[in-house]
Parts: C-alpha cells; structure tokens; sequence
C-alpha cells in the first residue's frame, strides 16, 4: 500500500472514531433523577432513587459508548411548574438526557410535555397514573413498577371477592389518586359491588378526622384508601384511633409500600392486602441485590419505586450502547426493541405505548408471629402476568398504539 493510500485510510480511521464519539452529546451522558426530596414522598424516593441510579450506573461499568456517565438531581417540591421549570432547564442548557423517577403524577405529565417536545427519555418510576402511557403518552417515555390499573384490579378485584362488597373511598386530590379511585371503582363493580360515596382530600393533610366520619357514616363494608405517601400513614393510625376496622369496617390500601409497613408496624399492618411488582425477599436474585443496596443505602430496604428505578437506568444504558447513540428517539427505539432483563425482570417486554410489562403480585401483610426477620413482611396469595395486571391495548387511549 503506497503512502497516499495509507494517509487515506489513516483519515477514514480518524473519521470513523470522530463520528462514533460524535453520537453523544457533550461527550458525557447524564442522567437528571427528578424526585421529592424534602415533601411527603421523600422517604420511599429522595436520596433512594438517587443511589439506585448510580448503583445502576456502577454496575453498568461508569461508562457507555467510552463516555462518562453522571447523575444530577433536584426536589421538585411536589409542584408541576417547577419540576416543568427544572426539567426544562436541564434539557436546554445543562445537557440532561434522561430524566428518572418524577414521583407524583401531576410532575410527571408536566415533565413529560417538556421531554416530548424535545426528543428526550423519560424513565418513570415514581408515578402512577395510567394517562402517561394513556392519551398523554410520548414514544421517549416509559413507565416501569407500577401503574394505577394494576394496583387498583390487585387489591379491589381481592378485597371483593372476599365479601368487602360495598366501599368508600378517601382519595387524594390529583392525577394519581383520581385515576386510582376510578380504576378500583371499575374492579369493585365487575365483581359485584358498589361505591356508596367518596371524599377528596388535599395532599398533605394533617387531619384526617373529618374525612374518616363521614366514611364511618356511609356504612360501608370497605374504606378504600386511594393515597400514598405520609398521607397514607397519617390515614392508617387516625383510622386506628377512630376505630374504624374495630367497628367491623375494613381498611383497603389500594398502594402501600414496604417502608410504610415497617413504620406502622405489622401490628397496625397485618392482613393488608396489596399489589406489587416487586419484593426484595422474593427469591436469591432478589435477596443479593436489595442487600447490595441495604449495604450503600444505610440500611433502606428497597420497595419498587427503588428497584424500578435501578432497572430503568439500566436497561436506558444497554439502549444506548446498542443504539450507539444518545439521542432521545434512537434510544426509545431500543429500549422498546430489546427486551427487559435484571435481577428481578426476565425477558420483560416494553410496548408501543410506553408501559414495562413487569410481572406483579397480590401480597398479604404477615403477622408479628409469622415474622421472622426485618423485612420478611409479606406473603404472596397470587402471580399475575404483565398481560393480566396492565390495561390492555385494546382499551388504550395512547395515539402510538395501532389497535388493528
């Protein structure tokens, strides 16, 4: 080979590695996780959700396509303007190229506008309101853990059958706890019951006295509780107090965690039934991973809003290297082509509108006796596919779904 055709292939070589680095942006790919770290869900996510990304990120090996990864975060307070505001400033001018968790779903759709418009990833894992990959859905999102269809047919479709015919509902007063009442509405009456009555009640109450009579009032056989957070503890004890459950009235939680169950204790808890997508003592997988996080979290037993947010970051990072790129569309394409495998998902499809098909689980709440170790909290009554726990494509609202 002469010297002028080794100076071109030489240029072809320099080229070639230019434009693979060329594919991410700003030579570094960060990872903005927009969570509450100082308001009512600041315990289940907050600094939690920041440690589950970057022991993604960790384990992932700190880099993708030879670049570096970083994590930012902020509070969002709990408000939708300035998780918009926040969002959009990391978007514009500091780079972000995903955004995770986004507990609450009112900071959720906002954040989702301001990433559509701009060809960027969203990863929800702290939001459950079916509208993200219903009407409002965005081919850059995806929502992993959970969602307000699955946890309402888990534990209203249960409470049912099991008698608790007629219900109340106290209901937190936006997106999520809406679509939350409305889903568990719906499994109540295909299972032969009925809703005598409901009370909205603004997120962050400190009393629930007024709002737990008139549920003693309404004679219902169950008081739904279609909240979460510390408003959901708040609710548990004062319904203690009132008597509620010793009047003959049972307590449903449509969504409780983990951590929740630990704080009220299995005397308060025991024989809740719920709905999960995960459990850090399901089986050795699951056992060796959430101690790993147990070691670098101080101890914090991880619920699905931390493991869904591990996973989400992971699989984000294996799109990426496949896709050879960061950009928002090309990457979304991935995630949904490859399937979905980690320490607790297996071969777990993402569908056209955005939801990670997770398999999920009716879980019952033990009793101190049946207890033998911290965290050893819950015990499975029931196995369900993703196909029976999510709402299915053919009542899908999201205009990405083509439901020929």
């Amino acid at each position: 080979m002469n010297s002028k055709m080794l100076g071109l292939v030489a240029a072809a070589m320099l080229f070639s590695n230019v434009a693979v680095h060329a594919q991410i942006s700003d030579d570094v790919v960060k990872i903005g996780v927009l969570t509450d770290h100082s308001g009512g869900f600041s315990y289940l996510v907050g600094k939690h959700s920041v440690e589950a990304t970057q022991m993604a990120i960790d384990d992932f090996g700190g880099k993708v396509l030879g670049k570096p990864i970083v994590v930012v975060t902020a509070d969002h307070q709990n408000k939708a303007d300035i998780a918009a505001a926040l969002s959009r400033k990391w978007f514009e001018t500091e780079g972000v190229d995903a955004i995770t968790d986004l507990a609450g779903s009112a900071v959720a759709l906002a954040t989702q506008e301001i990433a559509r418009s701009r060809n960027k990833i969203l990863l929800v894992t702290g939001a459950a309101t079916t509208e993200l990959t219903g009407k409002a859905c965005s081919d850059t999102t995806t929502q992993w853990g959970y969602d307000t269809y699955a946890l309402a047919k888990g534990t209203a479709s249960q409470v049912t059958k099991q008698g608790g015919d007629s219900w109340f509902f106290l209901t937190t007063d936006y997106a999520f706890g809406h679509s939350l009442q409305n889903e568990a509405s719906r499994f109540v009456t295909e299972n032969g019951g009925k809703v005598v009555g409901s009370v909205r009640f603004p997120f962050g109450s400190p009393d629930f006295s007024s709002f737990l009579l008139q549920a003693q009032a309404s004679k219902s056989k169950v008081v739904g509780l279609a909240m979460s957070g510390a408003d959901l503890l708040a609710a548990i004890k004062q319904a203690s107090e009132f008597g509620i459950v010793q009047s003959g009235q049972r307590l449903a939680s449509l969504t409780i965690y983990i951590n929740d169950v630990e704080t009220l204790g299995l005397t308060v808890a025991q024989g809740l039934t719920l709905t999960t997508s995960f459990y850090w003592d399901m089986n050795e997988e699951t056992r060796t991973w959430a101690k790993r996080f147990m070691e670098r979290s101080g101890g914090f037993i991880p619920n699905l809003v931390t493991a869904g947010t591990y996973a989400s970051v992971l699989h984000y990072l294996k799109a990426v290297q496949a896709a050879g790129t960061d950009d928002g569309r090309a990457v979304a394409a991935k995630m949904r082509e490859i399937p979905v495998n980690d320490f607790y998902n297996k071969n777990v499809e993402i569908r056209a509108d955005g939801r990670v098909m997770h398999k999920t689980y009716l879980m019952k709440v033990k009793s101190p006796s049946d207890s033998k170790y911290r965290g050893d909290f819950y015990r499975v009554l029931a196995e369900m596919s993703g196909e029976e726990s999510f709402r299915p494509l053919s009542e899908s609202q999201c205009p990405l779904v083509n439901k020929k």
